[in-house]
């Protein structure tokens, strides 16, 4: 019975490794639940600071911030990316990370410099191997990220946009679209796209009106703070919509092994019992055996 001494230990081990992808799978279903109240939180007010910038670009303004300036030619292209710090979380990573490198090729192509802001250990570690020219990062941003801890990365590359080392910023993350749904999302942020989630009617009827703003204390002052806004709350929203969708992965991912781990002990259960009965049948042929001869 070797091989079924062999097999019971498989076993073992398999229901060793089950208890703990369960145990997996049920952190993460509570931690997704608090990381999508605060995305929920987070949402409208990102989508409403982007329409309201959006409604300024169109606008007859006094004051133009540089955030809405498109350069004439597009030399070098900066990028935030958004990952994970952890793993076990499906194609999460992955599949961003590819739409990302797919982009960055097309534009290295067409001759453009990238560089690169990165939040989260994969995202680090996975430029550091192709040797992507990350400018800034922000690891270890915890189940609930707070914005002071993003602030940096974030004005390293506006301040790179501003100083015209890069003419263009785009933002990559998962966005949460339900528990099994997660979408790669990568967008222009910078310069400004008034267009940006517009139905084409509506921006073509709004861009036929004529904005007229009243600013107090002044225009340049009230713009530039918002502008700032606009890009610390979109960034932050961009990060909560990806901490709900980690854990949403990680529950899926965690529930499929745990899933996976019951058939192989099924499996296994099988030919142990197999094993067994034919060890039983060959002890059995070999007593009749014996009482024959005897």
């Amino acid at each position: 019975m070797a091989a079924g001494k062999e097999i019971r230990t498989k076993i073992a081990s398999i229901k060793n490794t089950q208890k703990i992808t369960r145990a997996m799978e049920m952190v993460a279903a509570s931690k997704m639940r608090k990381a999508q109240d605060r995305m929920r939180r987070a949402r409208p007010y990102a989508d409403k600071i982007r329409e309201v910038c959006a409604h300024l670009e169109r606008g007859s303004l006094e004051y133009r911030h540089p955030y809405t300036v498109e350069r004439d030619e597009v030399k070098a292209v900066g990028v935030i990316v958004i990952t994970t710090d952890k793993g076990l979380c499906g194609g999460l990573n992955t599949n961003a990370l590819r739409a990302v490198a797919t982009r960055s090729q097309e534009w290295e192509k067409e001759g453009k410099k990238i560089r690169y802001t990165v939040f989260g250990n994969k995202g680090a570690a996975f430029f550091g191997r192709i040797g992507g020219e990350v400018i800034s990062q922000a690891t270890a941003l915890g189940d609930a990220p707070e914005l002071k801890t993003m602030l940096g990365p974030i004005q390293v590359m506006t301040q790179a946009f501003l100083d015209g080392e890069v003419d263009e910023v785009h933002l990559g993350y998962a966005r949460f679209i339900n528990t099994m749904s997660q979408e790669n999302s990568l967008y222009r942020l910078l310069p400004l796209d008034p267009d940006f989630n517009v139905e084409e009617d509506a921006a073509v009827a709004q861009k036929e009106l004529a904005w007229d703003y009243l600013y107090e204390p002044g225009a340049e002052a009230i713009i530039d703070l918002l502008m700032e806004r606009y890009i610390e709350s979109v960034i932050y929203q961009a990060v909560a919509d990806n901490a709900a969708s980690e854990q949403a992965a990680r529950m899926v991912a965690m529930k499929a092994a745990s899933d996976n781990a019951g058939n192989i002990i099924d499996e296994l259960l099988l030919a142990y019992n197999k094993e067994r009965q034919a060890a039983i049948t060959t002890e059995i042929s070999e007593i009749v055996g014996g009482a024959a001869a005897v």
